[in-house]
């Protein structure tokens, strides 16, 4: 009795024609997952002949205990001392129960548990769900009960038949996400997928006990919730349905064993359904009615759901592992046509939906940050960025804060900025110089316009001479666009070495190059900003790509560089995500943000 034995139960086929269901259904009869993983709430409703105890129930997140006088703790006292027994014969107490008094003639309490895995945010709907299942679980379970004793099942298991000696009955139901469920079955099951609901019963029939110990029914509200919006009705209804699906394998229903079991415990199902006045068909009958209806909205296998760690649209089922994601735009947030897709901009909204604050760490102005977001709707008070946002601007040199106020500005040498304008207007080298919400040149010319048009930067002002561009305004970055080629083997080379000690010269794109004041870092700039906060590390997330980049990507927690990054970058970070082409973004927040 001390093994651990698991049962897999499919959707048997009632015929060759009948495949199995895409999201099949598993019991497993084993003890249930430690406790410590459980947050339980004690709920115990009266119905008919079913009594509770007065006010019993403990608070909506309180974890069960593990210790020696948990229910979990007797199981192991009670399966440790059944090690190596022969199973034995009915006596004593247990011999009596079939003249016991009639269930209908005398109360039996039922000790329902209703449980919310830790995992699982505070959302509201859940919440609502969990609260409504106080009610409907005893609900069922009485429907369920009173068709035992008065039916002639050809295909149960009877090991639970007679309820009259007991005295009082037990079961707990737990509401988890995917992840959790496929993790279950994995272990259980050796099965690596989620599913829709697993029932582990605790029922030992040789134990001559006044309790019945039915166990647990785990149910995924991830995958409830895809199975509703499949069948047109809402996520109560589904997780009703499996619930009653759960419980009716705890009581020995059994839709693999047989077509003609299947059968039997279809009709149960739709009969606790209608008794109650649920909608649905049951889970057998709908998973039969998707497969023969042929729903194109079910052709979603496992892989695919899984395939970005959560599945998009359904990170409200999640708890964040960050408070903060420090992001890069250029070469990251952007793709190649300086663009937020659609798919980047609802991953940024589900975050932020559920609680994660998004910052732009980025070389561009705070103008341009915004001005690419409020394409796609993440600009502003509800958004990524606004002006009264905090943020890293300018590589680091500009830093903003609680209500979007600067908090450090640091500015490039004047003399260094002057001959970098004399060598621009010599070479006819397009040179742009960033003054906080401002962009100014000597001349005109198409490079400096894309800036504008295709990197969203304001647009360059062109000044009358190098003396009064220098002496009008503080300058905190200079940028020099060329070809590849000409960065590579002319501009880095000489500017490095021409203002060594002075400034530096960094790459955040490859047909760019960037003089900065010496020292200067996007890490530094993140690290201003997390005091100003008073957040750490351990709270943060990064994503980037470029070399200027790989500070910020030290610090975080977890950091993760796109495929399409250089190579110091990805050298740093704790994992290589897809390129910004392939919605990077969007792929490390479904994957690693919650």
């Amino acid at each position: 009795m001390s093994r651990i034995v698991s049962r897999a139960f499919p959707l048997a086929s009632r015929s060759a024609l009948r495949p199995p269901p895409l999201l099949p259904v598993r019991c497993v009869r084993s003890p249930p997952p430690p406790a410590a993983v459980l947050r339980r709430r004690n709920l115990i409703l009266p119905l008919s002949s079913f009594r509770v105890p007065h006010r019993s129930y403990c608070s909506p997140r309180d974890s069960c205990s593990t210790g020696d006088g948990s229910r979990l703790g007797s199981l192991r006292r009670i399966f440790a001392s059944l090690k190596g027994r022969s199973p034995r014969r009915r006596s004593g107490p247990a011999a009596k129960r079939k003249a016991a008094q009639p269930l209908k003639e005398r109360e039996l309490l039922l000790d329902v548990k209703i449980c919310i895995e830790e995992d699982l945010p505070d959302d509201p709907e859940i919440l609502s769900v969990a609260e409504m299942l106080r009610v409907n679980v005893p609900m069922a379970m009485k429907a369920a009960f009173e068709n035992l004793s008065e039916s002639k099942y050809q295909t149960r298991d009877t090991s639970i038949d007679d309820l009259g000696g007991f005295e009082k009955v037990e079961l707990s139901v737990m509401l988890c996400n995917d992840d959790f469920i496929r993790k279950l079955n994995k272990d259980w099951r050796e099965e690596d997928h989620a599913t829709d609901v697993l029932s582990m019963s605790q029922h030992i029939p040789e134990l001559d006990i006044p309790i019945l110990m039915m166990g647990d029914v785990v149910i995924s509200v991830e995958t409830a919730a895809r199975q509703a919006e499949e069948r047109g009705h809402t996520l109560l209804d589904e997780i009703r349905i499996l619930m009653v699906h759960g419980l009716l394998h705890l009581l020995g229903f059994d839709h693999e064993i047989s077509d003609e079991a299947e059968e039997e415990m279809e009709r149960e199902e739709e009969r606790v359904l209608k008794s109650l006045g649920w909608i649905g068909k049951g889970l057998i009958k709908s998973a039969y009615d998707v497969v023969t209806e042929g729903n194109p909205q079910t052709e979603v296998t496992d892989a695919e759901v899984l395939r970005d760690g959560k599945k998009e649209g359904k990170l409200r089922y999640y708890k964040p592992k960050f408070s903060f994601i420090f992001c890069d735009m250029d070469g990251t947030l952007l793709n190649s046509k300086s663009q937020v897709t659609p798919r980047t901009a609802k991953a940024l909204k589900e975050a932020i939906s559920r609680g994660v604050k998004v910052v732009i760490a980025t070389g561009k102005t705070r103008p341009a940050a915004i001005r690419a977001l409020q394409m796609v709707d993440l600009a502003g008070k509800d958004g990524v960025i606004s002006e009264f946002s905090p943020g890293v601007f300018l590589q680091g040199l500009l830093v903003y804060g609680r209500q979007g106020r600067q908090i450090c500005r640091s500015n490039l040498d004047k003399n260094v900025c002057r001959e970098a304008f004399l060598y621009s207007l010599e070479h006819n080298i397009p040179l742009v110089a960033f003054s906080q919400d401002r962009c100014l040149t000597l001349f005109d010319h198409p490079l400096i316009d894309s800036l504008h048009t295709i990197y969203h930067e304001p647009k360059a002002e062109v000044m009358p001479s190098v003396d009064h561009l220098v002496a009008s305004t503080d300058i905190q970055k200079l940028l020099f666009y060329d070809t590849i080629e000409g960065i590579d083997t002319t501009l880095r080379p000489y500017w490095a070495e021409v203002v060594s000690g002075r400034a530096s010269v960094i790459q955040a794109q490859a047909d760019m190059l960037e003089i900065v004041p010496p020292g200067t870092s996007k890490g530094n700039g993140v690290t201003m900003l997390l005091d100003h906060l008073g957040i750490t590390a351990k709270e943060i997330m990064a994503i980037g790509d470029g070399e200027n980049d790989v500070e910020m990507l030290q610090i975080a927690s977890l950091s993760v560089a796109l495929s399409n990054g250089s190579g110091k970058a990805k050298a740093v970070a704790d994992v290589i995500g897809v390129s910004n082409d392939e919605d990077g973004v969007a792929e490390a927040i479904y994957k690693y943000a919650f």
